[in-house]
């Protein structure tokens, strides 16, 4: 099956440079950017029945931009002043440069690592007398929590936000030939809003082991995934599907 239609169940990347628009100029794709679910931050009630004093906390594991963005929501709202002391301990390089539109930068003692929890571990260790905040959704990913506990590095697990599905209703008779999955909560949205959904044949992308498992136990097929050694990222992933493809459209000619 050659490809020539692509959603992305992600928003449209703000720079001109994405590696989908050079996919989709190599390739003459019509990808589409659209996403599968929303966020929407906790109530400063339901923040305040989690019993979670932020004037205790030292220090905060900030995993994505979203958890940036709603620990100074929440700060705001509850009229608390985040000191200058706080120390930040950030899951990638891009959350604690996205910190700068909060705090100033040089003046705060921000650390960070390559992509995952386990590349924080050893700096974490080295600051175990820390009170520990970790802001994040209602469907944390296991394996940080776990690696926490696993070294026992004590934290505060606070939920700031929550995902939802999004409204596609206006999707339901646009058909394309690759749909790409970021998260559990993606595949979760398309069987929500097309229960009746029949994969037959469209093919279905997924990034990370537990969206691709999220695929699986909906009995839904995995066409495509990354990061694998040859495909590190999903755009290189659908490239070699497309690649394949085009070989086997070439043998049976």
């Amino acid at each position: 099956m050659s490809v020539k239609t692509i959603l992305v169940s992600q928003p449209k990347p703000e720079t001109e440079k994405s590696p989908y628009f050079d996919l989709a100029e190599k390739y003459k794709l019509k990808i589409d950017f659209r996403p599968f679910i929303n966020v929407e931050g906790v109530s400063t009630r339901e923040f305040r029945e989690q019993k979670i004093d932020l004037t205790s906390q030292t220090a905060v594991i900030l995993t994505s931009k979203t958890a940036v963005d709603h620990f100074f929501r929440i700060a705001e709202e509850t009229r608390f002043k985040v000191p200058d002391a706080m120390k930040y301990f950030c899951m990638s390089e891009a959350v604690a440069f996205y910190l700068q539109k909060y705090v100033v930068y040089r003046k705060r003692k921000i650390f960070y690592g390559r992509q995952n929890i386990g590349d924080l571990v050893d700096v974490l260790k080295k600051h175990k007398t820390e009170r520990f905040l970790l802001p994040c959704s209602d469907i944390l990913r296991a394996n940080i929590p776990d690696t926490l506990d696993e070294h026992n590095i004590s934290f505060s697990k606070l939920i700031l936000y929550r995902t939802v599905a999004a409204d596609l209703s206006d999707l339901e008779d646009v058909k394309y030939d690759v749909l790409v999955f970021f998260s559990p909560s993606g595949i979760e949205s398309l069987l929500k809003n097309f229960p009746d959904f029949k994969q037959n044949g469209t093919k279905i992308a997924a990034f990370g082991p537990t969206t691709a498992n999220a695929v699986k136990q909906n009995n839904l097929r995995l066409d495509i995934h990354a990061p694998m050694p040859q495909a590190p990222s999903m755009t290189m992933a659908i490239e070699q599907f497309i690649k394949d493809a085009n070989k086997e459209n070439g043998k049976k000619k």
